[in-house]
């Protein structure tokens, strides 16, 4: 889980400092010391450090602080405060151009992830009602036209290539013609990469940037590189001026320290976060609700966000009026199972709770298996057992345990879970009945 290493380690400097009912200068300062080794070891930038505490200890030790009655959570909320100014403050967006096509160039090292965000990116987008094209700009690695057709499939999103040719800037001019006579209005253009920034790369860079006049150039960094990263940034931002980051596997870089970085050392926002292998994975970056991420106060707003997406207003609706009248049935449990599997990985949903300890979370591992043999189980029922469990003696249930490839015994223990669902949503019913006078 991102930033793993690094909450902990905060949360043990904050659980020193409420040990004091009252702070000193001297306590302030240890505790920016703690502070400052952790946001070292999550390697962020020895400059961004520096200035990060410097600016955290001048308000720690003002009046407010130190004569406050709760000088502990003071400090906390300084720190989450510079958090998110460190990160941009604000959350930014890609600018859309008001006559289309808009024209977004990826760039970035070889591996970092370009074709795989660019893919992302453009999925993203058609949810949002955009009709987006992708470009096959990277002529050199083998197979990456081929990957990035397989990318496109996965998002539903047409892929522009021109067979044998061997001049990225023409592919991409041509590309934008196209995207204008079949009403694309966003094209993305995936460059190639190297091993390590070259001049030869940065010509070619140059030369589309040039020919086509992108409306954003974005720099695709691999979190899990640390500082390295940062210093590719720079140097990139230098040579094409960017116009934002996007950050890849945020979801395994237990340091974070790039995230924490980019912005001040380039000057430049995150503008979308990977925060997954599948291609639905990519939110955008908000500093605000990653700063509460980091200080172990959870991401409540990502939370919505994400339910938001993955539920249908009148499923929601719908499924209201069945507990209502206690109608819950082994189909509305799998339909409510497969929302839940839409907003991404459970380990990363339980993260963004408000209160959970990342050392607890750890060790976290949700078993994806078995909610495919539940899944199984289910469709192996007929409508009339879905609706009504009592049905399934012994034989219904040999034939279900069958036709799903698991046991008899899995089959019964799914059926007492969801006996057992029923009757705490039955009390939860009576218990607000009895309280406010109307129903769940």
């Amino acid at each position: 889980m991102a930033f793993e290493g690094l909450s902990e380690k905060l949360a043990r400097a904050f659980k020193n400092l409420r040990q004091h009912g009252h702070l000193t200068e001297a306590d302030v300062k240890t505790a920016m010391r703690e502070i400052k080794l952790a946001l070292l070891e999550a390697d962020v930038s020895f400059k961004v450090v520096k200035e990060f505490i410097s600016k955290v200890s001048e308000r720690c030790v003002g009046s407010d602080v130190l004569e406050s009655l709760t000088p502990a959570q003071q400090v906390v909320k300084i720190v989450n405060e510079e958090l998110t100014a460190l990160m941009g403050s604000e959350t930014a967006t890609i600018k859309l151009a008001s006559s289309p096509p808009t024209i977004l160039m990826m760039v970035g090292l070889q591996g970092t992830g370009k074709t795989t965000q660019s893919g992302k990116l453009a999925g993203y987008f058609k949810k949002k009602g955009r009709r987006p094209l992708l470009v096959a700009c990277d002529v050199y690695r083998p197979a990456a036209i081929t990957q990035l057709e397989i990318v496109g499939k996965g998002v539903d999103v047409p892929v522009f290539k021109i067979e044998g040719e061997k001049n990225p800037v023409r592919i991409a001019t041509q590309a934008i013609a196209h995207a204008k006579k079949y009403g694309n209005d966003l094209v993305i253009l995936d460059t190639a990469g190297r091993l390590h920034i070259d001049d030869a790369l940065m010509t070619e860079l140059s030369d589309i940037r040039d020919a086509v006049h992108p409306h954003e150039i974005l720099l695709v960094v691999d979190a899990m590189t640390g500082q390295d990263a940062v210093n590719m940034a720079e140097r990139f931002d230098q040579l094409l001026n960017i116009d934002g980051v996007i950050l890849t596997k945020l979801d395994g870089d237990t340091r974070g320290g790039a995230a924490l970085s980019v912005k001040y050392i380039t000057g430049k926002p995150i503008k979308f976060a990977g925060v997954g292998e599948k291609l639905t994975d990519i939110e955008p970056f908000h500093p605000d609700r990653m700063a509460s991420r980091i200080l172990g106060m959870g991401d409540v707003l990502s939370l919505i966000d994400k339910a938001q997406e993955a539920y249908d207003e009148k499923e929601a609706a719908a499924l209201e009026e069945k507990l209502k009248k206690n109608r819950f049935t082994l189909q509305d449990f799998l339909d409510q199972m497969r929302q839940l599997k839409k907003m991404g990985p459970l380990e990363n949903l339980i993260g963004m709770m408000p209160g959970v300890n990342p050392a607890q979370m750890k060790d976290l591992h949700i078993d994806e298996k078995q909610m495919a043999q539940t899944e199984a189980i289910i469709l192996s029922m007929t409508p009339e057992e879905r609706n009504d469990p009592s049905l399934m003696n012994a034989s219904r249930r040999r034939r279900i345990a069958a036709g799903s490839g698991t046991s008899v015994e899995m089959v019964n223990r799914l059926l007492k879970q969801f006996e057992q669902m029923q009757k705490m949503l039955k009390q939860l019913k009576s218990k607000k009945g009895k309280r406010r006078g109307f129903g769940f």
